[in-house]
Parts: C-alpha cells; sequence; structure tokens
C-alpha cells in the first residue's frame, strides 16, 4: 500500500477478501477460541512456530485487520489495537517503562492520563516531571540519565497548545530517548497530522474519537516499530491485564474508518468557519484554534498539520456580560443550546459541546484549572458534520439568551 494516497490506503489497508466467503467486508470473528485439526497444530500455533489463532483474547482476525490498517495509515511497522484509549495509554507505559525509569510529560493532558502519571507511574517506581512542552528549552532542562520518553499532546484539549514534535523528536534521538506522541484525547488524526513522519517513535490514539467517528466505540491503539510494539505485546496489557479489544468493535472501527478522510475534512472546515464566527463575537474573549492567524502558534500549525487544524476548537466567553460571571454565563450559555449535544468526547457525526469548569473540572481548585488554560469560562466544542448555518444559529441564539436576567 505504500505507494497509495491516503484516501485508497484508509480504504483497502487491512481488507482481503474472506478465505472461506470471499466476502468483501472483513467478518466478524465474534468468537473466544479456536479449533485445531491436530494437537500438534495446536502447540504450535500457541507457541508461535506457525501463524494461526488460538484464543482471542491473545488475537483475532478481525483485529488483526484493524492493526494492519491503522498500521498503514500512520506509517508504522507494527500496531497494537486495545479495548479504550487509555488502554493504549496503559499498553505503552506498562511496555516501555519500568521501575527506575523517568520520564517527561506535557503539563496539560488528559484527566486520566495525568491520573496515571501522577499517581499510578510512581506507584510503579517511574519518575513523571511535568513540563510546558510548548518550551524546547523546558524539556531540555528536565532530561535526566535515566529518561526513557517524552510524552507529548498536541494539539493539547481543550487548550489547543501546540508542540514542535520534529524539534522534540532531534532532542530525544541525541539522548537516546522515545517519543510518543498521543492523540488519544486530542484535536488530530491522520490525515492531520503524521507524528511518526515528524519524528517521533510511537503514536497512541483513542480509536473512539475520529478514527471510528460514529460514537458507538470505545478503542485505541498504539502504532510504532515493529521492536517497541513486540515489547508492549510482550509484557501483555492486552492479553493478560484486561486492556483486550472486542472484534465487533475492531468491525466498527474497520467500516468508520474508510470516512475517516471525508469526514475530518468537513470537521476541519467547520471547525474553521465556526473559529471565526465566534471569534467576531462580542461575548467571546479567546477563541483557540489552531488555523487562525490569530493563534500563537499558527506558524507551527501550517508546518506540522497538514493545513486541516483539527474538529476542536475552544474558546473563553467574557465575564460581566448582564452581571453574570464567566462561570454562570457558561453554564447558561449551554442549557440554551437547542442543536448542539451537551457531552464530554469528540470526533463524532454530532456536534458535541462541553463547559469544563462545571463539568470535566469541577472538582478542580479554580486556581488549579487556571495554570493549564481551563479558565471558568471555557467551552470546548467538538464540531460536528452539520450545516455550518444551523450551528452558528444555535451558538447566536444562546448567547441572546445571556443578554435577559431570566
Amino acid at each position: 500500500m505504500e505507494n497509495y494516497r491516503f484516501e485508497t490506503k484508509v480504504i483497502h489497508a487491512g481488507q482481503k477478501p474472506d478465505n472461506a466467503s470471499k466476502a468483501l467486508a472483513t467478518p466478524i470473528y465474534q468468537t473466544s477460541t479456536f479449533c485445531f485439526d491436530t494437537v500438534e497444530e495446536a502447540g504450535d500455533v500457541n507457541f508461535g512456530r506457525q501463524p494461526g489463532y488460538m484464543y482471542s483474547r491473545a488475537s483475532n482476525p478481525t483485529v488483526d485487520a484493524i492493526q494492519e490498517k491503522l498500521c498503514v495509515l500512520e506509517g508504522g511497522e507494527a500496531a497494537v489495537f486495545t479495548s479504550s484509549g487509555m488502554g493504549a495509554v496503559g499498553s505503552l507505559m506498562v511496555g516501555m517503562l519500568e521501575n527506575g525509569d523517568h520520564l517527561i510529560s506535557g503539563d496539560t493532558v488528559y484527566g486520566g492520563t495525568d491520573y496515571v502519571l501522577r499517581t499510578n507511574l510512581p506507584r510503579m517506581g517511574v519518575e513523571v516531571t511535568m513540563v510546558d512542552t510548548q518550551d524546547l528549552e523546558k524539556i531540555k532542562a528536565a532530561i535526566k540519565p535515566n529518561t526513557k520518553m517524552i510524552y507529548i499532546e498536541s494539539p493539547t484539549n481543550p487548550t489547543l497548545k501546540l508542540t514542535d514534535i520534529a524539534a522534540v523528536s532531534r532532542l530525544a534521538k541525541e539522548h537516546n530517548i522515545k517519543v510518543a506522541e498521543i492523540g488519544r484525547a486530542s484535536c488530530r488524526e491522520p490525515p492531520i497530522q503524521y507524528p511518526l513522519a515528524l519524528g517521533a517513535d510511537l503514536v497512541v490514539h483513542s480509536v473512539t474519537k475520529y478514527i471510528n467517528g460514529h460514537g458507538d466505540v470505545i478503542a485505541g491503539a498504539v502504532i510504532g516499530s515493529a521492536e517497541d510494539i513486540k515489547k508492549i505485546k510482550a509484557h501483555g496489557v492486552t492479553k493478560l491485564c484486561g486492556s483486550t479489544p472486542s472484534p465487533f468493535n475492531a468491525y466498527l472501527t474497520l467500516r468508520g474508518a474508510k470516512t475517516m478522510p471525508l469526514r475530518v475534512g468537513k470537521h476541519c472546515e467547520n471547525a474553521m468557519a465556526l473559529a471565526e464566527f465566534l471569534e467576531k463575537r462580542d461575548e467571546v474573549a479567546l477563541v483557540n484554534y489552531p488555523g487562525l492567524k490569530s493563534h500563537p502558534q499558527h506558524e507551527l500549525a501550517k508546518v506540522q498539520m497538514n493545513g486541516m487544524y483539527s474538529g476542536i476548537i475552544s474558546f473563553e466567553l467574557k465575564g460581566g456580560i448582564n452581571g453574570l460571571s464567566a462561570f454562570d454565563a457558561g453554564k447558561k450559555l449551554l442549557n440554551n443550546l437547542k442543536l448542539m449535544s451537551i457531552a464530554v468526547s469528540l470526533g463524532d457525526p454530532d456536534t458535541l459541546i462541553e463547559h469544563p469548569a462545571s463539568m470535566t473540572h469541577d472538582n478542580v481548585p479554580a486556581e488549579e484549572r487556571a495554570k493549564v488554560g481551563i479558565t471558568d469560562g471555557l467551552i470546548r466544542i467538538s464540531v460536528g458534520l452539520e450545516h455550518i448555518d444551523d450551528l452558528k444559529e444555535d451558538l447566536e441564539q444562546a448567547f441572546e439568551t445571556l443578554k435577559n436576567k431570566n
């Protein structure tokens, strides 16, 4: 598939007609176990002396098909498919780190990952330093003799700050450090950004989001070199620690991924239009979107994000609108929307909107939230595939409600 373009790869990679029926679509091998003609064959398959399948917790043909597709799309040598994005993060951490190692991470990462970094890894004896990965000098200053990995999210979610993946990768290679770039909670998938091509060693995905793209799957993946993925699989996080993916979810992802270029392109187009709309609103103090010329890292985004910039935007409401605090204005705005759905997650065909300060970060003190850019008036939108004028009109009527006292 190497010589084909992305739109062709996403349809054909990992797909072969079924041997038994010649079915074009990959079947759902919804089985726990597989049969053998002889005990000798069973032993050879179990210990890798011949190809085959023994038990779906270890491997499954439908799961293998999506692993191959993801590998081709990211330009990796191998992939591991997991039962969730956090399963992928866990597979990466357990597979690549051990007691006595040191990890450098961005200071603005997905909440579940933040917990793993601050709580679980230290319990395993892994030291973690969290820095602003926008600043290469801060990363350089954090490197220690036992640093084994630099873990970055770019763009960050929900503040959409960027890390220069190529620059970080060059620095890491000087010190023999692995770079893992995560798209699990962020706002980019291929064809927006290709971290391996920029020098990263591993890519982590929440396949739940844009790759599946229909809001009906929980899954994750890690893609990288054959050596690194073999190491991750050898530690058995998917096989032995409960992150085994469902063949049905693998099938849904195979199906959903085929339309990814069309969907992602439209998500990005709608997001740019909505960002420009919001930037002109008097109620809005700031819009975070890498495609806007006002974004402080717009030039980096042009180089690194393939001219697409993501389907996620966030913006900050002004305080004092009709006597409302930014916090109360955020809640009121969302509660008066008619089309957009108040929901977490992203990458769905439906537009999803959330107010982090009162939803996902309600238990975090305001001063701690503010340090990473999650202010009282911050709103995040996962822009869907609806007609852009309908989305603008929904926000317009919700903004109008901020002007009355009720």
